[in-house]
């Protein structure tokens, strides 16, 4: 079957046309955010401060790149464990954030936030980072520029690979695969 294209932003009807399972080609903007970024976007949101970013509709790739080499846009860019970031997921869902990009499996209660707010969570492959880095042709700081690589970065990326793990309905291709091999 043929990847998908989106578009990210993404917006809710494509979020939710999309199900668990799905491979799709991400070409537009995502925004970068990992454990330190995201306890500051919580925490601002929960003491009613606006944030660095405007949440609404974009799809987080959870990633800290490495330093670029002379010449290249961004360093080595594979996802980090997603399950990291589970403790602010709500919150940054509830505030409009539409889709995440990351590896491994996340907890019931962000699988429950993303249906309730008609988002989607994907993965990407761990281990291939320079090979993801190829699919970003352009990356710029945009909040919190002292963490480092951990600061949120704007990312332009183009036919970015990544699988819908859970959908807006519930799915979780993690555990229809389980369900199939007996784990």
């Amino acid at each position: 079957m043929e990847p998908k294209r989106i578009t990210a932003p993404l917006d809710a009807d494509t979020a939710t046309r999309l199900r668990a399972g799905d491979a799709v080609l991400i070409n537009g903007t995502l925004l970068t955010a990992r454990d330190a970024a995201h306890k500051r976007l919580t925490e601002a949101l929960a003491s009613g401060e606006a944030l660095p970013v405007d949440l609404r509709d974009q799809i987080v790739y959870y990633v800290g790149p490495t330093p670029a080499r002379p010449g290249a846009i961004i360093g080595s860019a594979g996802p980090t464990t997603s399950g990291r970031m589970d403790p602010y997921t709500p919150a940054l869902l509830a505030a409009g954030l539409r889709g995440m990009i990351g590896k491994g499996h996340r907890s019931p209660v962000v699988r429950d936030a993303i249906v309730r707010h008609g988002a989607v969570y994907f993965a990407a492959v761990g281990g291939a980072g320079a090979l993801l880095a190829r699919r970003i042709t352009a990356a710029e700081v945009v909040a919190y520029p002292d963490l480092g690589p951990e600061a949120i970065h704007r990312l332009t990326v183009v036919d970015f690979p990544a699988i819908v793990v859970n959908d807006a309905h519930g799915g979780d291709l993690y555990a229809d695969a389980a369900g199939r091999y007996g784990e």
